[in-house]
Formats: structure tokens, sequence, C-alpha cells
């Protein structure tokens, strides 16, 4: 069973930034797919960014230009941050590891509140 740890959510005031970490209990370097994704109160979860196969990251459109996603294998630990957040990025963050030969794994989710 693969574990995934998620920090770095909280209270952040509109313009503000976070940085947002995923340390997983297995290497990552060899993962299929990894990506954030959030549910916002009453919505579905949705997308934020996801890289396939060693792609490009895929941004949603809505968090283009201001979220980027980074990854230490090393740590074994993936980032996101987050600039210049608006009022609609309050959500859940969840991140999401998917192995070919271990299966897809999620996060616990963290908090993230953007309100002034």
């Amino acid at each position: 069973q693969v574990q995934l740890v998620e920090s770095g959510g909280g209270l952040v005031q509109p313009g503000g930034s976070l940085r947002l970490s995923c340390a997983a209990s297995k290497n990552i370097f060899d993962a299929f797919r990894m990506g954030w994704y959030r549910q916002a109160p009453g919505k579905q979860r949705e997308l934020v960014v996801r890289i396939t196969n060693g792609g490009s990251p895929n941004y949603a459109d809505s968090v283009k230009g201001r979220f980027t996603i980074s990854r230490d294998n090393a740590k074994n630990t993936m980032y996101l941050q987050m600039n210049a957040l608006k009022l609609e990025d309050t959500a859940v963050y969840y991140c999401n590891f998917g192995w070919l030969a271990s299966g897809d794994y999620w996060g616990q989710g963290t908090q993230v509140t953007v309100s002034s």
C-alpha cells in the first residue's frame, strides 16, 4: 500500500501564495501519472494539473500562469506552487500518483482557503 501525505495548505489572502507538498512512500521517478486535483464545497473534484507518461504538464485553464507543478525524485515528493491566489481557488486539494504496476493512489487532501 502506497501512502501519500499532503501538507502546505492553509489560509491566505487573495494574491498570496502557497506551496503544497505530497510525499510518497514509494519511488516516484517511475510514476506513470501524477497530478493535483481540487474539490470546492458543493462541486465535483476537478483537475488542477496532471503529467502523464513523462509529458508536459496539463494545467486547467483557470490556473495557467499561476500554478506550477514540480517534483523532487530524491525526496519522492511532488509540489504545487500556487501564486496569485484567488477566492475561487478555495478548495480541498488532493495529490494523485499512478504506477502501472502498483495502481492509483490519492492523498488525504489539504484545505486551501483564500479569503480577505
